[in-house]
């Protein structure tokens, strides 16, 4: 298999956990800081789209700044996918973390059955 993207926030215990379970599973990634190097709203567009979840479950609903933006009534009140991009580009502390890009498929977040899935 192909090296894999790893976007991650280094600090994030799910990330480092994610991290290890990549290394003990021998899955070859290059790894992406996701405030240092944030995702573009395009890259963010893309992988939506492979990952076929919706725009909502790219955004970090237990981070600060989610609360503070009040991100949630933006969304409910009918953002458009393309302003949620933009927002989502705008500081990688509103993106949920990690994500594992690969050729076919995006995963974002940490559960171990659609890791072991998509990278077994």
């Amino acid at each position: 298999m192909s090296d894999v993207l790893f976007v991650e926030y280094p600090k994030c215990s799910t990330c480092k956990r994610a991290k290890a379970w990549l290394d003990e599973h021998g899955v070859a990634y290059a790894d992406r800081h996701i405030v240092e190097d944030n995702p573009t709203a395009d890259e963010l567009a893309t992988w939506q789209a492979r990952s076929g979840l919706p725009v909502r479950r790219f955004f970090n609903t237990s981070g600060r700044l989610y609360r503070e933006r009040n991100v949630k009534a933006l969304l409910d009140a009918g953002m458009s996918d393309a302003e949620a991009f933009a927002l989502l580009a705008e500081d990688g502390m509103l993106v949920k973390r990690p994500i594992v890009v690969g050729e076919d498929f995006v995963l974002v977040g940490f559960r171990e059955t659609e890791w072991e899935a998509a990278l077994c």
